[in-house]
């Protein structure tokens, strides 16, 4: 859209986006690349309908990873299964559901009109979902340190679970972009429109954002510690709780 390029420059892109990229300022600027259907609804229709298509690619995104990890286990054996496959599984399915979500939170709470309430729900239910459905796979590097650090898996196992996560995340991200560039909805459009333009999320230093990201794994880990032994409907939405808040 070549329109935004003239008003937006990339060092003011963040902080102009929200202001310019209105309902009016797309149909004006950007009428060609958007479908027909969109510019007859009402306004008021735009959230809903885009949130609906998020929440159904949540729900494709689980039920996909969860046929992969029937057939890996089915295919594969149970270290093989373990180690690699469970753990790719869980990180693509982690990194694709994160993705979109912090899609939502960044342009939906202005373009959609809704409030953080409503991504703080969908992360509360997301992680337990995930929490849920990882038939034992971490999916995240620093809990696969801390095992090894505990003494719980030896450092073959706490490799091949890096690798294996971190092409689930790499993977993750591709099947994700590509999703967006299907413009399905309105806030994918504003995603692929400024992906190349804004910069850090981080609105404070790089010492302070280091001091609040290691305060809130810390606690987190020290409550992943305190539940690693509980029961699953206990130890799920404590730590959906935990995260939720922590996020808040």
């Amino acid at each position: 859209c070549k329109g935004a390029d003239s008003i937006c420059s990339i060092s003011q892109a963040c902080q102009a986006v929200p202001r310019l990229l209105t309902h009016s300022f797309i149909n004006r600027r950007c009428r060609n690349f958007l479908p027909r259907v969109w510019l007859s609804l009402p306004h008021t229709a735009l959230p809903m309908a885009d949130l609906n298509v998020s929440i159904a690619f949540f729900f494709m995104v689980v039920g996909v990873c969860q046929v992969l990890r029937w057939l890996s286990k089915w295919l594969l054996s149970l270290g093989a299964y373990g180690c690699l496959a469970n753990e790719f599984v869980g990180s693509l399915q982690w990194c694709m559901s994160c993705l979109e979500l912090r899609m939502l939170m960044e342009i939906g709470l202005w373009g959609g009109g809704f409030g953080p309430d409503v991504v703080l729900t969908l992360l509360f239910l997301l992680f337990a979902v995930h929490s849920a459905s990882l038939d034992g796979a971490s999916a995240n590097p620093t809990v696969s340190l801390q095992e090894f650090l505990l003494l719980e898996s030896n450092l073959s196992t706490m490799v091949a679970k890096l690798l294996a996560q971190s092409a689930g995340m790499g993977m993750g991200w591709a099947v994700t972009k590509l999703y967006w560039s299907l413009e399905l909805t309105h806030f994918h459009f504003i995603q692929n429109l400024i992906s190349s333009e804004c910069s850090s999320p981080i609105h404070m230093s790089f010492h302070q954002a280091a001091f609040v990201e290691g305060t809130c794994s810390f606690l987190f880990h020290l409550a992943l510690l305190k539940l690693r032994q509980s029961h699953p409907i206990y130890r799920v939405p404590v730590l959906a709780a935990t995260v939720t808040f922590l996020t808040y």
